[in-house]
């Protein structure tokens, strides 16, 4: 049975292939965070507390355990926080993706590296792979880096690239946009939403099959793993208010240059997915299904 490595478990990601893999994916799997494991249950499956910014520490738990594959899905991901915190950005999203190559070149390990639609800077949405990168942003800056370390590195590798990842996480401290529109919304709270940004949201479960589909069938190159509805950000929590039967009219559209952000957003991104189709055999949930499986997970979180 081929092992996976999957780095950041604690997040929305991580845990989603850790269920997966626990509800019977064909997979030994070793599940790694920086601190306590906040996954439960912790059996099936070994977990190990992993710095991906220390070297030494990240090739002495891949040596113990020697996995075919490493699924990389810790980076920081906050795009203003990016802009603002950029040596931690560079430490996070592209030297650790470089120690991952250099291991996983000397071990010959399989490494699967997740990635964004900000690579793009949104004028010619939707993409397919071979689109051309011009990130707006410094967090699409460093994750086109550590795509081009891929690129260059000796080991087997995938990119997996993603757009606006929603679910939910066993804790209930990480939230995204559809949990918080979902809260605010059923606060009675006014939310102010852009209109003049397009993307495709993606079900993390549908993100954590196509990891799994990329590892179980050793496939190299770039792939696209979104959802497959293309919408507006107004139109997603219109939709989200319109699943719950919340309030429409608490939701206020404005354009993006009144939010006045630090980092720039690209205006439609969006991925063309016959690749992960045809290739990995992918197959998304539509959204109102995305939310449907969410609503259902929170019922039973909260029993």
């Amino acid at each position: 049975m081929k092992t996976i490595l999957v780095t950041g478990s604690n997040g929305l990601l991580g845990q989603k292939i850790t269920a997966a893999v626990l509800a019977g994916r064909e997979f030994n799997l070793i599940a790694t965070s920086k601190g306590l494991n906040r996954f439960m249950p912790e059996n099936g499956y070994i977990y190990e507390t992993m710095d991906i910014l220390d070297p030494s520490n990240v090739r002495t738990v891949v040596e113990k355990h020697r996995p075919d594959t490493i699924i990389h899905t810790a980076a920081l991901t906050n795009v203003d926080k990016c802009h603002e915190q950029r040596e931690l950005a560079d430490q996070l999203n592209v030297a650790a993706v470089q120690t991952l190559a250099d291991i996983c070149a000397e071990f010959d390990i399989h490494l699967i590296h997740l990635s964004t639609d900000f690579v793009f800077d949104g004028a010619a949405g939707p993409y397919d792979e071979e689109g051309t990168p011009n990130p707006l942003s410094y967090y699409g800056e460093t994750k086109l880096r550590a795509e081009q370390v891929l690129q260059r590195a000796k080991c087997k590798w995938a990119i997996v690239r993603t757009i606006i990842v929603y679910g939910i996480v066993r804790e209930k401290s990480r939230s995204n946009i559809v949990l918080w529109a979902k809260e605010a919304l059923e606060k009675g709270e006014p939310i102010n939403v852009v209109n003049d940004q397009w993307r495709m949201p993606t079900l993390a479960e549908d993100l954590a099959e196509g990891c799994l589909l990329i590892a179980e069938k050793n496939a190299e190159g770039i792939f696209n793993i979104s959802g497959a509805e293309m919408m507006s950000i107004s139109e997603l929590v219109g939709k989200v208010a319109d699943f719950w039967k919340l309030d429409r009219s608490l939701i206020r559209e404005i354009s993006s240059a009144s939010l006045n952000q630090a980092a720039k957003r690209p205006v439609k991104t969006g991925f063309i997915l016959d690749k992960a189709i045809h290739q990995l055999g992918y197959v998304p949930h539509h959204f109102n299904e995305g939310l449907a499986m969410l609503d259902n997970q929170l019922k039973a979180r909260d029993l």
